[in-house]
């Protein structure tokens, strides 16, 4: 890029879309614990919108759908392939996720960073991946 190109500065959101909009919810606010910003629910598409945030401020939008089709996950295909989240303590939280029955693959190390992370799926299937960072 040169000089006078703009430059992006952050994610703003990540939108996702959910087939069962009470239990995405409670998995996204109860048990990865954001923060509601906003709950909508849009009459004119039988949809709601809730908004959240992360503690450093990105947000996810959540919405609702009648009948959406279903995710491909395996095999991969081709757009977002997972959303990956920063964590601390990785262990404690792969062990809060188990408290919550939430199947978490076995943690590894990536090969080029030597940071430890996992994954894990949200309740349509989403791959969501911890990746632990220490400040």
């Amino acid at each position: 890029m040169d000089k006078g190109s703009p430059v992006l500065q952050a994610v703003h959101h990540v939108a996702l879309i959910c087939s069962d909009y009470e239990k995405s919810k409670h998995f996204y606010v109860t048990i990865l614990g954001l923060r509601i910003i906003a709950e909508h629910y849009r009459a004119a598409r039988s949809s709601w919108k809730l908004d959240l945030a992360l503690p450093n401020g990105t947000q996810l939008e959540l919405f609702s759908f009648p009948n959406p089709p279903a995710r491909p996950s395996q095999p991969e295909a081709c757009g977002l392939r997972h959303l990956a989240f920063v964590v601390r303590d990785l262990d404690a939280f792969v062990a809060w996720l188990a408290t919550n029955n939430i199947a978490v693959e076995p943690i590894r190390v990536d090969e080029y960073t030597s940071k430890r992370f996992t994954f894990f799926q949200d309740p349509d299937g989403l791959p969501l991946e911890l990746y632990e960072l220490f400040e």
